[in-house]
């Protein structure tokens, strides 16, 4: 495993247990060169996950890109790490249970979209903001309202 900081390739691993529901295997690594640690996450390799985008171009899934979005919507917001780590944890076993081989973004985005409402209504705007492609103030205030109603 390569070292994020120096790139060296030799590490040892400190400390290692399974998550909560027991799919993943969670490492802790210090490099023997500079004697950082990291974390890495071992699992079963699935069938993979192919993501059809809005202009119908295919791709591989990359969970990165549900933590990615996540994180910019969180930005700012009192919402950790772990918090995060779970939501993503919590859609892609959705996405691997659906049994499907091909998935949309559109349902993918809902699902965050879905889970972010719960954790942080300022994060869920944020998102949906941009996800929906808000074109106007009116837009934003309509899911405002909602929102709102919803409470």
């Amino acid at each position: 495993m390569k070292c994020p900081f120096c790139n060296s390739i030799e590490s040892k691993v400190v400390d290692s247990r399974p998550t909560e529901d027991g799919s993943v295997i969670r490492r802790r690594r210090e490099c023997i060169q500079c004697l950082k640690r990291f974390t890495t996450y071992e699992k079963i390799e699935d069938i993979p996950l192919m993501v059809i985008k809005k202009n119908g171009h295919r791709e591989p899934y990359n969970q990165n890109k549900i933590m990615n979005g996540a994180l910019k919507a969180c930005e700012k917001r009192p919402v950790s790490l772990g918090q995060l780590e779970k939501i993503v944890e919590r859609i892609e076993k959705r996405l691997y249970n659906t049994m499907e081989k091909e998935i949309s973004s559109n349902y993918i985005g809902e699902q965050l979209m879905m889970e972010l409402k719960e954790l942080d209504e300022v994060a869920y705007v944020r998102f949906a903001s941009v996800y929906r492609q808000f074109k106007d103030i009116n837009t934003f205030m309509e899911e405002l309202n909602i929102l709102l109603k919803e409470k």
